[in-house]
């Protein structure tokens, strides 16, 4: 990285090398350092796909899905018109995002629903939020190594969530009518909007869409979304087994609407 850095000093105008940074911050995550060199190399670069894609990834390890969603929709787009290979892996931060984004609303909406679960999560949470600012601070002293410090501190995070995680589960049960976590199977999903599918169809090498969506991506580009492969509209057949389940689920869950 002191390699780029240097290249930037030298070169202040040029977005792949704050495109490239902001990938090695991402390996020693460094979220806000990545953010702050994404942003700079949109700046500079309006249609850098890397950059929305990167940020986006920050964005989401910062506990930020709403602005992760948008970073991610935004490098979607524009990996779908430059047929850039990256459009799977950037559909899967995509949905990522969109699922913490609802997972957020889900925690709020439960949290109000009991008082005492709420004071008990916000203890759990504030605990750990200590735990890690005093390690972060050990790491920044270099009291501790880099590397055993991130590892510690993913440690934190992950007995704090199934902390969370378990304290819900015991107050579902007391009121799984109320407090019971909602969720949307995977296979439910458009790789496209991102949303429940109403009407599915599935391509030549398996893969569904709804039908709506993957018209008009066939109209802009007649591939396949995910393989790249060539794919005309005639070659879809509807996905009956799909659209039922999919039926089913909505009519069970009227909630999922707004996902």
């Amino acid at each position: 990285m002191r390699l780029t850095e240097r290249s930037i000093q030298k070169d202040p105008t040029n977005p792949i090398l704050f495109t490239n940074r902001a990938f090695s911050r991402i390996m020693l995550q460094s979220w806000d350092s990545c953010i702050d060199d994404c942003i700079k190399a949109i700046e500079l670069q309006r249609d850098n796909m890397k950059a929305y894609f990167y940020l986006a990834k920050a964005q989401l390890a910062l506990h930020h899905p709403n602005e992760a969603l948008t970073s991610a929709l935004t490098a979607y787009d524009l990996a779908i018109q430059t047929h850039n290979a990256s459009a799977s892996s950037i559909s899967t931060i995509v949905l990522q995002a969109k699922k913490e984004k609802w997972e957020m609303r889900e925690r709020e909406r439960i949290r109000r629903r009991s008082e005492l679960l709420q004071e008990l999560e916000d203890s759990l949470l504030n605990n750990s939020r200590k735990e890690v600012r005093a390690l972060e601070e050990q790491i920044e002293k270099h009291d501790i190594d880099q590397v055993e410090g991130l590892e510690e501190k993913a440690e934190i995070e992950l007995a704090t969530r199934r902390k969370v995680e378990e304290i819900r589960s015991i107050f579902a049960i007391a009121d799984p009518e109320h407090l019971r976590r909602r969720e949307v199977p995977d296979y439910l999903i458009d790789n496209i909007s991102f949303a429940i599918m109403h009407d599915p169809v599935v391509t030549k090498n398996g893969q569904s869409y709804d039908r709506s969506t993957i018209l008009e991506h066939l109209r802009r580009s007649e591939t396949d979304p995910l393989t790249r492969e060539p794919l005309k509209a005639e070659e879809l057949r509807p996905n009956l087994a799909l659209k039922q389940a999919c039926t089913e689920f909505l009519e069970e869950n009227g909630w999922a609407v707004d996902w």
